[in-house]
């Protein structure tokens, strides 16, 4: 009791903090500076990758198009008479927009504040058109906003309007077609050669005859009305809509006719849903987890699709575009965090090397202060104050900094920083007055001395093996579990726990690999003095002696291999992003421009004849004409499948992918060499569904099924998941000629040849989407850290090379002088000099950069890259040799640099100050 009642606290000496302040100014503005250039870094990572992850939500919600939107759909009520047969409902359309209503309050706060106001959709079936010789289908369909539909110009005839006027009128369940009033666009009634007044000759899935009559011709007041979306055919006709090679038009109702619609077919029909279309700028990451939350919460709750009732039906990939963009989102946030680990990695470890220096400075005076009676207590706390005002100061700067760059600032990814800065100086500090003031003596005893080296050597091995242990955990935790885990609705996207081992496997990996380094490079310094002991060189034998004195100093080493280890690998991360990019345009357009042609263009005779003039302009390398047709039906058995149907001359594919940066596909000669029976076909497959072997049914309109048999992989195809490519000939020869909608096109010329092709049709150019993949907002943030990454950590090499040459300074020329006494001229004693500062150089020029290449090896794959680069594998790691040679000549330059500032600096130094005793 009565030793904790004398205990005190400790008394700092303000005098003397305030002299060390100001005598090493300059090692502790160095220490804040290292500390504030990362506080700015890791605070401005968070916020920048934050708002990135906004845009690139609301990017991927806006490139998903009606995709994302949320769709609910509701049976009717019967209509069935009290005597029999059907009655019409006048007031159908406003039973529609009870249903648009009702659907809206079902939403919730959350779903409503990111949603356009609902539309109303009420369509009958796919009907065939029975006049013409192409493939036409045909489907009349009516829209409803709050404010009803959207705005038309009739330029011939009317509205449409009701068959009768009487409010109550029941048909017989088995009576004629009763007639419906339809209006046409301009582009509609142009396919069909039809005007007001006449009948569209269509009949349904069963052969039955339907009575669908045209009120007038409209032209639309407004194109880009969101409500014309949900149903193109409105505007144009739409090609491929109905399957391969046909054509859908669509006839426009009234709430007038609509009633009539429901009568004209069968009593389930026509189908009525609601629509609400995403606000892409109302999406942010923090809500993306409860909207798709609230998403599926919708669809879970939704009626049967066998019940023929007014539930509510559910249906919508909202929450599957958004679980997909916050996945690449939480890759690129753990691709970032391992950057920043590997950079907090090295600060740590300079910051160290700084501390080791400037107690080296201190040693006299700590030791000084301790022979006069100064408690250890006192001197920590005199210490701990110093190095936490600047630490903290330099920390609120960088901060401060951070906030005015970013949106916002994160203050967690610079406390390693402050702590290292603010704690190292002290326990350094304490350790050397300690050691000043020990009495312990050397023991005479040989197997105490050997007990106290082997105590040592415990100590160094059990910290070595802990480092081991947890590298080897953080690889194979990366390597089973992945990157990050797949995120969850209630997933934040903050790094927790489980995740912090396997981002930091690279920064824990180099580690590992300096260690190893450390424990050679004595090895390596001793032989060399033996060897050079064996010649006839003075200057070998004197810096081989030196070097092999110093070797075993293991924190310089340590910072620097560490830094150009993970300066390398982040070099290799950013070139194998930017290679990664190029290969997933190449993949995405396919060649180096690719033109989509459209219904406007007159897809199937016209694209031929455009091919032939883009072949014929100067600088075109191949021309390739296919038929692409996305989300085609094609069954196995009794599953339907949806993927992307190729229908291409396979020869020419085949020159094409040999002559670009595309994989070569050697399955499709196997399409060329048909055989009776099935058509042969090339599969691809996101889930392994379709697989070489599968037997599928392509359906074709008024004519049985062409069948197809499997017989390879398919390449990928614009980046789709599913494929399924055929010949052309092949497939014409089995009764289907291809209807070409695409034209892929290689050379230099290729783009301006495209953009000149003088057709309405889409114009992809490689080079576009490669641009516009370099600046999407994930993509350009993780490339921008990358390099920042790198060159930071090229700048704390050169500043770990430097406090290491400055840390062994005095002694080094201390030796030297000592030698100059005896003969040695100062241009040798520079050789002697560099004989010990380069070997530790070299080892981390050299050694440095295989590390990271080989940390990148390993690491790369589980970084899922792919989110990122667009590819469908994991891109290889690409080693940019250049920039690997320039991080070892920048520390090789250094090194040689600080030799001759040494000696210019000491040359002043006299002679008797260094032989005078005690120094």
């Amino acid at each position: 009791m009565n030793r904790w009642l004398t205990r005190r606290w400790p008394a700092p000496h303000w005098p003397s903090v305030r002299g060390r302040g100001r005598t090493d100014a300059g090692p502790l503005l160095l220490t804040a500076a290292v500390i504030a250039a990362v506080a700015l870094l890791a605070g401005a990572v968070p916020g920048l990758l934050r708002a990135a992850a906004d845009k690139a939500v609301q990017d991927a919600v806006r490139r998903s198009g009606q995709d994302s939107n949320v769709l609910v759909g509701a049976d009717w009520e019967r209509d069935d008479g009290p005597t029999g047969g059907r009655v019409r409902t006048a007031h159908l359309a406003d039973d529609i927009d009870n249903f648009r209503d009702r659907a809206t309050s079902a939403l919730g706060p959350d779903l409503d504040a990111v949603l356009l106001s609902p539309i109303a959709v009420a369509s009958g079936p796919i009907l065939t058109v029975t006049e013409g010789n192409a493939p036409r289908t045909f489907q009349f369909t009516y829209l409803a906003g709050d404010g009803g539909g959207p705005d038309v110009t009739w330029i011939a005839g009317s509205a449409p309007g009701p068959t009768v006027t009487d409010e109550y009128v029941v048909t017989p369940y088995q009576g004629p077609p009763w007639p419906v009033q339809v209006g046409l666009s301009e582009a509609d009634a142009t396919e069909l050669h039809l005007g007001p007044g006449d009948r569209i000759p269509v009949k349904d899935g069963h052969g039955r005859k339907k009575d669908v009559r045209i009120s007038g011709i409209y032209r639309p007041a407004d194109s880009a009305d969101p409500a014309w979306r949900l149903a193109p055919a409105l505007l144009h006709p739409v090609p491929g809509a109905d399957g391969v090679g046909i054509t859908r038009i669509a006839g426009l109702l009234s709430r007038e006719s609509v009633p009539d619609a429901r009568l004209a077919v069968g009593e389930n029909e026509l189908r009525r849903t609601v629509h609400f279309a995403p606000v892409p700028d109302a999406l942010t990451w923090d809500t993306t987890a409860t909207l798709a939350s609230q998403v599926v919460k919708l669809k879970a709750a939704s009626g049967s699709s066998a019940a023929r009732d007014e539930s509510l039906k559910w249906e919508s990939r909202l929450d599957v575009t958004l679980r997909e963009v916050r996945g690449r989102i939480s890759a690129v946030s753990a691709q970032a965090a391992v950057l920043l680990i590997g950079v907090l990695t090295a600060t740590v470890l300079v910051l160290l090397l700084a501390a080791d220096l400037l107690v080296r400075r201190r040693t006299p005076a700590l030791s000084a202060a301790r022979q006069r009676g100064a408690a250890l207590p006192d001197l920590g706390a005199e210490l701990t104050i110093e190095s936490t005002v600047v630490s903290l100061a330099a920390a609120a700067v960088g901060l401060a900094l951070a906030r005015a760059a970013a949106p916002g600032v994160s203050w967690a990814w610079a406390v390693p920083a402050v702590l290292a800065g603010a704690v190292a100086g002290p326990a350094f500090g304490i350790l050397a007055a300690a050691r000043a003031s020990r009495d312990r003596r050397q023991p005479a005893n040989a197997a105490a001395r050997r007990w106290i080296r082997a105590t040592g050597q415990l100590r160094r091995a059990a910290v070595e093996a802990a480092v081991l242990i947890a590298a080897v955990a953080a690889f194979v935790t990366l390597h089973q579990g992945g990157l990050l885990p797949v995120a969850s609705d209630g997933d934040t996207g903050e790094l927790t726990g489980d995740t912090i081992l396997p981002i930091s496997a690279p920064a824990l990996g180099v580690l590992v690999g300096a260690l190893v380094l450390i424990r050679l490079l004595p090895l390596g310094a001793r032989f060399a003095l033996r060897q050079a002991l064996r010649s006839r060189r003075p200057l070998a034998v004197f810096g081989a002696a030196r070097a092999a004195a110093t070797a075993g100093r293991a924190l310089p080493l340590l910072v620097l291999v560490s830094a150009t280890a993970l300066a390398s690998f982040a070099f290799i991360l950013g070139t194998t992003v930017s290679r990664g990019l190029a290969d997933g345009a190449w993949s995405s357009v396919g060649a180096d421009a690719r033109l989509d042609v459209g219904a406007e263009a007159g897809a199937g005779a016209a694209t031929p004849a455009v091919a032939e003039r883009i072949a014929a302009a100067p600088g075109v390398g191949q021309v390739v004409v296919a038929q692409v047709t996305d989300s085609a039906r094609v069954f196995s058995e009794s599953t339907l499948f949806t993927p992307r149907l190729v229908i291409v001359d396979t020869a020419a594919f085949q020159r094409l992918l040999a002559t670009t940066p595309l994989p070569d596909a050697p399955d499709l000669a196997r399409l060329r060499t048909p055989g009776p029976g099935d058509v042969p076909a090339l599969v691809r497959s996101s889930d392994g569904e379709l697989r070489a072997g599968t037997r599928l049914q392509l359906p074709r309109d008024d004519a049985p099924a062409i069948r197809l048999t499997a017989v390879g992989t398919a390449p990928s195809v614009g980046g789709a998941g599913d494929v399924v490519i055929v010949d052309a000939a092949a497939l014409a020869s089995a009764g289907l000629p291809a209807v070409p909608n695409t034209v892929w096109v290689t050379g230099p010329g290729a783009a301006r040849a495209v953009s000149n092709s003088g057709v309405a049709a889409d114009v992809v150019l490689r080079a576009d989407v490669l641009r516009a993949q370099r600046v999407a907002p994930l993509t350009a943030g993780l490339l921008r850290l990358a390099w920042t990454a790198a060159a930071m950590l090229l700048a704390l090499g050169l500043l770990g090379l430097t406090l290491a040459a400055a840390a062994g300074a005095a002694e080094r020329w201390q030796t030297l002088t000592r030698l100059r006494t005896l003969g040695l001229r100062h241009r040798d004693a520079r050789w002697v000099a560099a004989g010990e500062v380069l070997p530790p150089v070299v080892v981390a020029a050299v050694c440095g950069p295989l590390l990271g290449a080989l940390l990148a090896r390993l690491t790369l794959g589980p970084l899922d890259l792919r989110l990122l680069t667009g590819q469908a594998a994991d891109p290889g790691a690409v080693l940019p040799w250049w920039l690997l040679a320039l991080v070892s000549v920048a520390l090789l330059v250094a090194a040689a640099t600080v030799v001759p500032v040494e000696s210019a600096l000491r040359r002043r130094d006299r002679l008797s100050e260094v032989l005078r005793a005690g120094e």
